[in-house]
């Protein structure tokens, strides 16, 4: 069989629906935790600022100081909270854990504050201390519980999840889910390739919406986080043909066949699942998105004086729009739209990038020859960061219809050409810094790229993104291909 991502699919009605109610992503639990995190650093704080106001004679009180004092308080109890796991859903959505956790790291600085503050009676200082945590933890902690059940109840922090395979496996898959306590799996739809009698339209209410075809372009268009292939140990050639089929998609695979209690817990995965994996889990995508705001407006307040001469240059030399825009790949395949200086005379322009750009190419201006070559031209992609397309740093995004000097698509030079889409594509990347941009004439160029963007996925880390972010200025004096 043809690989299924060498060519667009269009989705069956049945998928494309399901997959446009599923378009917006399910709520993540580090989204709540992140949330009560900052709901308590100020609740916290607030309490022991008042725990210290009556504690302490009014004559010794410094307002700005128990401030001071108080803000540390509430630092020292939320990073206690992070580090045992106290902002877990699972912990929230428990009115008696929640609480225990909660009073357990308070008492840490409860104590200290007392033992270091001007208190002349102990009683009325715990007394103080009592009262204000109290007010600020009982409320807190049952309208959060109230709030996080009904979250989970409901399923917005639930795994979005599909089945490749039906029949007697999904059957067991399914049962087995709905058996688990705690299962935080929702089933979406089946996909198989095999008939309606081997694969029933329907398993225990679960509908079959399409073949393995289907599969790759649903995960794409919808917010997936969990593919399961339910397929018998005898069918190990499919299972390891789907396992490489799979490798272009950011997402969880599990197997469950090698399940025992259905958990599919990424820190416990069967040997076979050893190369895919979701590669862009929310941890990742927060620190990777508070970088990138930082950098990225840093950058901005750095180079807008160049940007403005760029763009007075671009304006005095040629008619036409100062910025150029084309579409192009995105995270998880998407069409993004990303913004460039306009090297091209305007009537030369190519926004499906069908037509590399070689060396004295006539379609480029000599203001445009100079802004590509310093990489100038990619500045306004700054804006793209911001937004939310494109990352400081990750995989370059090629045009949609990105072709060689030979006139070859690149997912017809490289197989699995689209595994580099699982994080984000960036401004700067691990293969440019290493030489490989500009022009691509011969196939091994293009595949030094994808290796080189494989790479970069598999060791993402924001130690990694700094790194290739200090070294991108130098890497453009020794840059070649790029006109």
């Amino acid at each position: 069989m043809s690989k299924m991502d060498r060519h667009s699919i269009e989705l069956n009605e049945a998928a494309r629906n399901v997959a446009l109610v599923l378009k917006r992503g399910a709520l993540e639990p580090l989204w709540l935790a992140c949330i009560a995190v900052c709901i308590d650093v100020f609740v916290f704080a607030l309490a022991f600022w008042f725990a210290l106001y009556g504690a302490t004679p009014t004559e010794q009180f410094a307002p700005v100081g128990a401030a001071g004092w108080a803000i540390l308080g509430s630092g020292v109890v939320v990073a206690s909270m992070v580090a045992i796991g106290g902002y877990r859903s699972a912990v929230m959505a428990n009115r008696v854990s929640f609480l225990t956790y909660s009073l357990l790291c308070a008492a840490g600085p409860i104590a200290a504050g007392i033992a270091f503050s001007p208190v002349t009676n102990l009683s009325t200082a715990f007394a103080s201390a009592a009262l204000s945590l109290t007010v600020a933890i009982i409320p807190t902690r049952l309208g959060g519980n109230m709030i996080i059940r009904w979250v989970i109840e409901t399923g917005l922090i639930a795994r979005r999840a599909v089945i490749a395979g039906g029949g007697e496996e999904a059957a067991r898959l399914i049962r087995g889910l709905n058996a688990r306590p705690g299962n935080d799996i929702r089933l979406h739809g089946i996909f198989d390739d095999r008939d309606d009698i081997r694969s029933p339209k329907q398993v225990l209410g679960v509908p079959k919406i399409g073949g393995y075809k289907d599969l790759i372009a649903f995960v794409r268009a919808a917010d997936i986080e969990l593919v399961i292939i339910a397929l018998p140990f005898a069918a190990e050639k499919r299972i390891k043909w789907l396992l490489d089929e799979f490798r272009v998609l950011p997402v969880e695979v599990g197997l469950s066949t090698y399940s025992k209690d259905f958990a599919f817990d990424q820190n416990r995965r069967a040997p076979l699942l050893a190369r895919v994996k979701r590669s862009y889990a929310p941890e990742c995508r927060l620190a990777k998105r508070l970088f990138d705001v930082f950098f990225a407006l840093c950058a901005l307040a750095v180079f807008w004086p160049v940007m403005a001469l760029a763009a007075l240059a671009i304006r005095l030399e040629s008619p036409g729009p100062v910025l150029f825009r084309q579409h192009r790949h995105g995270y998880n395949n998407r069409i993004i739209e990303v913004l460039k200086f306009r090297s091209m005379y305007t009537e030369m322009s190519d926004p499906l990038g069908k037509n590399v750009v070689t060396k004295d190419d006539p379609r480029v201006t000599r203001v445009g020859r100079f802004l590509r070559r310093s990489s100038i031209d990619e500045l306004p992609q700054l804006f793209n960061v911001l937004r939310g397309d494109l990352s400081l740093v990750g995989p370059r995004p090629h045009a949609v219809e990105a072709m060689s000097s030979q006139h070859e698509r690149f997912t017809q030079i490289v197989d699995g050409y689209s595994a580099r889409h699982r994080l984000p594509p960036g401004i700067t990347g691990w293969a440019q810094i290493n030489g490989w941009r500009g022009e691509i004439d011969d196939a091994k160029k293009l595949e030094a790229r994808f290796e080189h963007d494989l790479f970069y996925i598999e060791n993402w880390s924001i130690w990694l993104d700094l790194k290739i972010l200090l070294q991108t200025p130098l890497s453009l004096f020794r840059a070649k291909g790029a006109y």
